[in-house]
């Protein structure tokens, strides 16, 4: 009988010439062999003699390609974070890699990788269950073919590692692991195919009020056009946006079947009908928001100053790209509600205009609306489709001066956008499923759909659209709370202070994870999640993150990207054995890149000299011209550095950005005219100028 679901445990047995994956709890089951060196699949009937067991894991990652040898990432350590409707869900906390060659080869690159991977894999927060799709929400679980393995029902956008598992799938798919050939599907590797989601999840027993309730909040990262902060804006070529996140909103009534204490609608219920016939059945409702990007093409470029430098393209480049993710969003989610949270002055403004135009030309007949009031001129500013006569007059605009409008700790006004988006929020009502105690697949019986979505961007789609994002998030949960009965109209979720406690704090601890990921470091503006107000320790804990994404972004998100891309598969190393080029080498002039080391070594001396005591005899001006001189040095590297900042961000040595590349060249020339040191660089330049970003040609775009 064929195998729906991923091994609950797996014992890895090792030898000379491969590696083989057993289940102990399913004897019967074949074993995966992986041959080494090549990498080989096969499935063999039975166990194999004269490998020896090395250890238990909780699942197989993937396998991976780098320089020299491919490497099977398994995880050795997973943590249980809670029951989801029965289904037990796994956070990994650490993997390991088995080389192929049995004697590993160093290399300079390929130890690089490794170190990457490892650093993603160790800071990511990804997620699995070996019974419960995870990657998917209720509502398209509920869409979804129980017949398949639990892999082939995986959301493509958040099967986090589907690229590391491509060997395995096409594998399992019939396509041979060596020879390339096609041949039979090989059933016996579905469970061994273990799909991941990166992102937040949390799942907590609670109370509201008097009912008992399973509340649980997931936030799934979409593997497309993932990536760091600064690297990664607006849209690519096949409609993926950046920091693409799908969060839903559980909450499940009468968790456990019939237990002690479950809930019993009181009274018919507004949304499917629902009668007292349901008391104490299996209730799921949920809600789901969207966040991405604004979809243009758009970058924001570093250049070592806090604010960078913002480039945007040509609106009508980008109307085919915009086409692409909206036909995606409008058939996933229904009608897609923008609400916009950029500032419309300052630097922002160019992006709030340039989407506002990509509106304007995807609807039909567009109609626009703009509120004022005593804080603004533009409070809020509405476009939509004046007719309903293609698919993208679904399409609802809706700009929230967030910045001017919640000035000065006004956070309550951010309640004028809910009470914009309270009809579209009724129309498009939730997801909510009834269990059906006689089907063994623990299906839900569809009572109400969820139609429309709320998608919410500000400029890193962050802090602000965690604010809205909560806030739309309560407004919901109260109003599935009183139609299921569990509160009375005019009753909020929010009247429940220990329940609000807990749901402020998990929202804000998304804000975080979903931060983290993208900027570095935990969300802002998390004290008003957390507590409903924003406090002078909030904006102190703000200014350091901000601080902190400062120097991350422009130190230390180079190296992040090139994990992403690496890991997804957006670069591909050379496996050339012949191919001596060093990826990672710092092949800037070694002036350039000995200025930093000078201005250090300046401020080193001149702090040196003021601190100097000297007795009264001694002569002092040569002291004094010594500190002169280093100051002057000092002050002319920094002057240098801040003017040429772009030759000192870390950029990705992968997938370098085109713009990334461009300003280099710039900036290089620019250097090379220099009256001081100029002809010094050319002098003293270590290979070629541009090979520090010149590295696109070395692997190979793979989008899955």
């Amino acid at each position: 009988m064929r195998s729906l679901f991923p091994f609950r445990d797996i014992n890895v047995h090792a030898s000379a010439s491969h590696y083989a994956f057993t289940s102990p709890s399913s004897p019967t089951a074949q074993t995966l062999v992986v041959e080494r060196p090549s990498g080989d699949l096969r499935l063999n009937d039975g166990a194999l003699l004269g490998a020896k067991r090395v250890s238990s894991i909780a699942g197989i990652l993937g396998m991976i390609k780098l320089r020299l040898d491919k490497y099977i990432i398994v995880i050795t350590k997973a943590q249980p974070m809670g029951r989801l409707k029965g289904h037990m869900v796994y956070k990994v906390i650490s993997t390991e890699f088995l080389p192929l060659r049995e004697r590993s080869l160093h290399d300079t690159d390929e130890d690089t990788y490794l170190s990457l991977l490892k650093m993603l894999l160790k800071t990511g927060h990804m997620y699995f269950s070996y019974s419960f799709d995870i990657t998917n929400s209720f509502q398209r679980q509920a869409q979804s073919d129980p017949n398949l393995p639990l892999w082939k029902r995986a959301d493509d956008r958040f099967f986090w590692n589907k690229f590391v598992q491509s060997d395995l799938i096409d594998f399992a798919g019939g396509v041979g692991s060596g020879s390339g050939l096609r041949g039979g599907e090989q059933a016996g590797a579905d469970p061994f195919i273990l799909p991941v989601m990166f992102g937040m999840l949390r799942i907590t027993q609670t109370r509201i009020k008097a009912t008992p309730v399973t509340f649980t909040l997931i936030t799934r990262r979409s593997r497309h056009r993932a990536g760091t902060r600064y690297l990664t804006r607006g849209i690519d070529d096949q409609g993926h946006v950046a920091n693409f996140n799908e969060t839903e909103q559980i909450v499940i009534l009468n968790d456990e079947a019939r237990v002690l204490g479950g809930f019993a609608g009181g009274r018919g219920m507004q949304n499917g009908g629902a009668e007292s016939n349901e008391s104490y059945e299996t209730q799921v409702m949920s809600y789901v928001q969207t966040r991405g990007s604004v979809p243009v093409y758009w970058a924001e470029i570093n250049t070592l100053h806090y604010t960078p430098n913002l480039q945007i393209r040509g609106v009508e480049t980008a109307v085919d790209a915009a086409r692409q993710h909206f036909n995606e969003q409008l058939e996933l989610y229904g009608d897609n509600y923008l609400v916009n949270l950029v500032n419309q002055k300052g630097r922002e403004d160019r992006v709030k205009r340039a989407y506002e135009q990509m509106v304007r030309i995807l609807v039909s007949s567009p109609d626009e609306a703009n509120q004022a009031d005593y804080v603004t001129d533009e409070k809020i500013h509405v476009v939509e489709a004046s007719q309903k006569n293609q698919k993208y007059d679904r399409l609802h605009y809706i700009y929230f001066d967030f910045h001017n409008e919640t000035k000065g700790l006004q956070w309550h006004r951010a309640q004028l956008l809910l009470d914009q988006l309270k009809q579209g929020l009724v129309q498009g009502q939730y997801f909510r499923g009834v269990e059906m105690p006689a089907d063994a697949q623990g299906r839900l019986e569809v009572r109400n759909r969820q139609t429309a979505v709320v998608r919410t961007n500000c400029m890193d789609c962050l802090d602000r659209t965690n604010v809205v994002q909560t806030m739309v998030a309560r407004w919901i949960l109260t109003r599935q709370l009183v139609d299921v009965g569990a509160l009375k109209p005019g009753e909020s979720a929010d009247d429940d202070k220990t329940f609000e406690s807990l749901f402020r704090n998990i929202w804000a601890d998304n804000a975080d994870v979903v931060s983290k990921s993208y900027s570095g470091t935990g969300a802002l503006k998390t004290d008003f999640t957390r507590t409903g107000e924003r406090t002078r320790a909030g904006m102190a804990q703000d200014l350091n993150n901000s601080i902190t994404r400062y120097v991350k972004n422009n130190f230390g998100d180079g190296p992040r990207q090139d994990a992403y891309d690496l890991f997804l598969g957006a670069y591909l190393p050379s496996t050339s054995i012949t191919d001596t080029n060093l990826i990672f080498k710092d092949r800037r002039p070694v002036l350039i890149q000995a200025i930093p080391y000078l201005l250090a070594a300046s401020l080193f001396f001149v702090m040196v000299t003021s601190l100097t005591r000297t007795k009264p005899e001694t002569t002092i001006w040569p002291l004094r011209v010594f500190a002169f001189f280093w100051l002057i040095i000092g002050s002319w590297c920094a002057h240098f550095i801040w003017t040429h900042g772009m030759l000192y961000v870390n950029w990705p040595k992968l997938n370098t950005p085109r713009w990334a590349q461009e300003g280099y060249h710039e900036t290089m020339g620019s250097v090379l005219k220099d009256k001081v040191i100029g002809n010094f660089v050319l002098g003293h330049e270590r290979g070629s100028s541009v090979g520090r970003v010149g590295h696109m040609e070395e692997g190979k775009k793979r989008i899955q």
